[in-house]
């Protein structure tokens, strides 16, 4: 039997994107274990490598070469990945709370969240001081500076240990024109350190004017000052704090035991909870303490895939030796590095080479993930298979419906209403219906999921769904879900469900609509959908829009590509968070601006712009003229368009619109077929009130944008330039 068909029994799910549980994703990978559901819980798609962040602060290496991306590791991994901040754990009830969305589900967790260093104690911390941990916020803070700071900055380092001044080292390098002061709390920085090494590296802050103040403790931060406890105030346009190591605070209350604050773990790497296990610089090897260093992470990380895995199947665990000491190689600013180890210091550049080759060798490791083969196909098929199965995996979404030309085929066949009340024919969107004095709107909308949180993909599909009434200027009145679930364990499918329902209830409330009921099955795969009604006195149709009607579009392009890419692991996973983040947008406010006054308005979804806006045409009986340069694309999806990038049912797409649209060749014009996915709103609009109402969305946080107009009917029915 395929392991792919086998129920999914146990949720583990680890909580942080550390570099333990990068490594533990990656292995899990190449050896998956059958039943597991594996999930992944972090706040960004990424994750900052802190070994070659001094690098990046110095300007040798770019942002993206020290991001560990975690869309793409969760996608080797067959994992979902939740974005978003865990802030407690339930282990009554085997819960992690996630704000914003309904509790995750555990049997077996693990902890690698790394640590901060911020200062709480210190009057004016929180405002005036940039932690230099968590790294991806620290780094972001840096480059906003870095790219602003006026000539001659003063800037403050806070912590005289090996980080703050090998980071001091990285910014006077970067900066030569900074003044850079280091402010040591105690009688000597560098402490923990040989004294060798302590002296080569204050000669090198010596050579590059890194002055370090010891005896120097910090009483209170502010803006753009430090006041010391002997009574000075220093200035500083930037000021980076490295003088402290904190857990985050909702450990405190979880009742596992920790010291000073981090769990405390056995050579299992288990916490007192044998169900939790922790990993980084988290937890506290207490048999065998160690400082807070990436290499015991790294080192810990294949016994933590392997424990995790036995726990799971009901073996024995392994116990974690970690190593006694380490190479310290610490980078001097500019391309040079000292080592320490025993106490035997050595300097010199090519130790900078010697830590860059282990760092990237590192970060390759968890950026060319290997490919998993399909599965061959069988020896004897019938004709046709292999076109059928196409060059590309199926997408989800919307890029997993029928094509127009053959959906179209198949409805043809129907017979038009039989019913008076009935005021739509076979092939709209949405049915509208007569109701007394009012009109319904009855729509469905049903697809296999393109992503493992079923909590957000269960958002967006509710979201996606909605399209149809608002569009059509209802307001959205009830809905009954359609889920099938892949097939697992009671246990499992409760809780899926219960996830489910839980997003998609909050959507549809914050709609105006309530969540009734609907039906449930097991099948190969996960797919939901909604059958909808809405109530307007003036329903919206494709119909209406005149020549000279200004068209709008409310949300960016793109989300098509985006995830055909990300299925194959080529999206990178702050695209993917930025398609996610449009994605959950919902149009409730697109619908109020606009429905008054639009003549015409559609829903931009798998059939791509070109493919509703031509329906629109169609039914209106005028054509269109598109501005190539003024449509918006989500970022990211023009480059994966031109990297040969494009989802499954992109071909259908442009071939229904072939001969009718005259457009220069390229990827910015293939994402105008691109189908989408809880698309925009695509209104026609009078010419004299356009730019009013993209004045009201943009007052309403809403990025529209003008992209071309309706014309005349001719030959050509779109024209794009």
């Amino acid at each position: 039997m395929e392991t792919s068909a086998l129920p999914l029994t146990r949720d583990i799910v680890l909580i942080g994107g550390g570099h333990a549980h990068a490594i533990a994703l990656r292995m899990w990978g190449m050896a998956p274990l059958p039943g597991v559901r594996l999930t992944v819980i972090n706040p960004r798609a990424t994750a900052a490598y802190s070994g070659m962040l001094p690098g990046h602060i110095a300007g040798h290496y770019p942002r993206a070469a020290l991001q560990l991306d975690l869309v793409r590791l969760a996608r080797h991994a067959g994992a979902r990945l939740i974005l978003g901040h865990a802030t407690g754990i339930d282990r009554a009830a085997r819960e992690i709370t996630v704000p914003g969305r309904a509790p995750i589900r555990y049997d077996i967790a693990s902890i690698d969240t790394g640590i901060t260093a911020e200062m709480p104690d210190l009057p004016g911390f929180s405002a005036h001081v940039i932690p230099a941990k968590p790294l991806n916020a620290f780094a972001d803070a840096w480059e906003h500076f870095a790219a602003t700071a006026p000539e001659g900055p003063r800037i403050a380092v806070i912590g005289g240990g090996v980080a703050g001044v090998e980071l001091a080292l990285a910014f006077a390098h970067r900066r030569p024109d900074a003044r850079v002061t280091v402010y040591e709390a105690g009688p000597e920085a560098l402490a923990l350190i040989g004294p060798g090494a302590r002296a080569r590296l204050r000669a090198h802050c010596a050579r590059l004017g890194v002055e370090i103040e010891e005896n120097a403790r910090v009483a209170e931060a502010r803006p753009g000052a430090l006041l010391l406890a002997d009574g000075r105030t220093v200035a500083a346009d930037f000021t980076l704090g490295t003088g402290a190591t904190r857990p985050a605070d909702w450990l405190a209350q979880t009742g596992l035991a920790l010291h000073e604050g981090f769990v405390t773990v056995s050579p299992t790497l288990q916490s007192s909870d044998p169900a939790i296990f922790a990993a980084g610089d988290i937890a506290h090897l207490a048999f065998a303490p160690r400082p807070k260093a990436g290499v015991y992470a790294v080192r810990a990380a294949p016994v933590l895939f392997d424990n995790l895995r036995a726990a799971a199947m009901g073996r024995a665990l392994r116990p974690y030796r970690p190593q006694r000491d380490y190479l310290k190689l610490i980078s001097t600013g500019d391309q040079h590095a000292v080592a320490d180890k025993w106490g035997l210091p050595l300097d010199g550049r090519w130790l900078w080479r010697w830590k860059n080759r282990i760092d990237t060798r590192f970060m390759a490791m968890v950026h060319d993930l290997p490919a998993m083969p399909a599965p061959p196909l069988p020896r004897d098929l019938a004709q046709g298979v292999a076109e059928a199965l196409g060059p590309k995996p199926l997408c989800g979404g919307c890029g997993s419906k029928l094509g127009r030309a053959a959906l179209g085929g198949a409805l043809a066949s129907l017979p038009a209403p039989a019913r008076d009340d009935v005021l739509t024919g076979p092939g709209d969107d949405a049915a509208i219906l007569r109701l007394g004095l009012r009109t319904q709107i009855f729509t469905t909308d049903h697809m296999r999921a393109f992503l493992e949180d079923y909590g957000l993909f269960a958002r967006i599909a509710a979201t996606h769904a909605l399209g149809d009434i608002w569009a059509m200027g209802g307001a959205p009145q009830a809905a009954l879900a359609q889920v099938t679930l892949p097939r697992m364990s009671e246990e499992l499918a409760e809780r899926t469900l219960a996830e489910i329902l839980a997003a998609a209830g909050e959507v549809m409330r914050a709609a105006g609509a309530d969540l009734v009921g609907g039906h449930t099955s097991f099948g190969a795969e996960l797919s939901l959908g909604f059958a909808l009604t809405g109530l307007t006195d003036r329903a919206i149709e494709t119909r209406g829009a005149r020549p000279g009607d200004v068209l709008l579009l409310t949300k960016p392009l793109g989300t098509g590509v985006i995830f055909a890419a990300e299925m194959l692991k080529s999206a990178p996973g702050e695209v993917v968070a930025s398609a996610l983040a449009a994605m959950s947008r919902p149009l409730a406010r697109d619908a109020a601006i606009l429905a008054p006054r639009a003549h015409a308005m559609t829903d931009v979804t798998g059939f791509g712009l070109l493919g509703h806006l031509s329906a629109l045409c169609e039914a209106s009986n005028t054509g269109a003229e598109i501005a190539l340069a003024a449509v918006p694309l989500l970022p990211g999806a023009e480059a994966l368009a031109a990297a040969g990038h494009g989802s499954s049912l992109l071909p259908a797409n442009i071939a229904a619109t072939a001969g009718r649209v005259l457009a220069p060749p390229g990827p910015r014009t293939d994402l105008l077929h691109d189908p989408q996915t809880a698309g925009g709103l695509l209104a026609a609009v009078p010419a004299r009130e356009a730019a009013a109402l993209l004045a009201a969305l943009a007052e309403a946080g809403i990025a529209a944008a003008r992209i071309g107009q309706m014309t005349e009917p001719g030959e050509i029915l779109i024209r794009v330039s």
